[in-house]
């Protein structure tokens, strides 16, 4: 195999879990991928440092879609109580995106299921293999802002 092969891997591996992962990453009975999705790009903003929070724009970018796609999303996750509009302090025009308690568990949740995945994928690799996958697969998501 050479490093070529990697690319067409690398998207059998999303075409697979892309499939798949919704059954196992939503917790309960009324949580949806789009939940997870948008719970995790409004997440990510708040991590970036913004003290305001969120905007439907950040989850727009985030998730490659349009203003009016991604305010669909955020107000079904905002309706299933995941995440809260407020305004922001610097700007009272400007609506904000928070996390509630709800959606924190439900973010939580997500990654649990997403590194219990990973640990048993990877349950017959020694350990030192999977930690220099593990950086591989942080290392990509990182330069390609994911």
């Amino acid at each position: 195999m050479t490093s070529a092969d990697g690319g067409p891997a690398l998207f059998r591996l999303v075409r697979f879990w892309s499939r798949r992962w919704a059954r196992g990453v939503a917790a309960g009975a009324g949580d949806t991928a789009q939940h997870v999705l948008t719970v995790e790009a409004v997440v990510t903003r708040c991590r970036s440092g913004d003290r305001d929070g969120a905007t439907v724009g950040d989850v727009a970018r985030r998730l490659g879609l349009d203003q009016s796609g991604a305010s669909r999303m955020v107000a079904a996750a905002a309706a299933a109580g995941y995440v809260e509009r407020s305004r922001a302090t610097a700007d009272g025009r400007r609506s904000v995106l928070r996390l509630t308690l709800a959606g924190r568990a439900l973010i939580d949740s997500s990654h649990r299921w997403q590194r219990d995945t990973f640990a048993e994928l990877t349950a017959s690799w020694d350990e030192k293999d999977r930690a220099q996958f593990a950086g591989y697969l942080q290392r990509l998501a990182s330069e390609v802002g994911a």
